[in-house]
């Protein structure tokens, strides 16, 4: 990896951390503390569709069991709630309540926030070429966490 190669990796992550630092600020301020970063991975898989608690744990790679203690925590605080799965009785489908559909916009409007800045401190043809790049380089797919 050259310094340059090198330089791009560590901004990317850079870039990364001002995204979820500032949706995680931008749910905070509208009312939304008690959710992490861990927290919106799940919601981002639960607004595609109902699954269940292992589909959660499968889709962040986690263990089941740090699985069943987030979704205890967002059951708990009103952004998820259990439904009996007709193709499974011994499991149940995990869908997102009023308040999780509301914390997801909560957070999509934080991101966009995030991403306005960006736009703000590069000149229109040079947001315009991030646009692409950042495109053409990120791997089409649900979003999970990368650790």
């Amino acid at each position: 990896m050259t310094t340059t190669d090198w330089e791009i990796a560590t901004a990317t992550l850079r870039i990364t951390t001002q995204l979820v630092d500032g949706i995680q600020e931008g749910l905070a301020a509208r009312g939304f503390d008690d959710v992490r970063p861990a927290h919106g991975f799940a919601f981002a898989t639960l607004s595609r569709t109902p699954t269940n608690q292992a589909g959660i744990a499968a889709a962040l790679n986690i263990s089941k069991q740090a699985a069943a203690q987030l979704v205890e925590h967002l059951v708990g605080a009103g952004y998820v709630s259990r439904h009996a799965d007709p193709a499974d009785g011994r499991s149940q489908l995990l869908r997102l309540t009023a308040r999780g559909r509301a914390c997801t916009r909560a957070a999509e409007e934080s991101a966009a926030q995030v991403v306005a800045g960006w736009r703000d401190a590069l000149s229109p043809e040079a947001y315009a070429g991030f646009a692409t790049a950042v495109r053409a380089v990120a791997e089409p797919g649900g979003l999970r966490p990368a650790w």
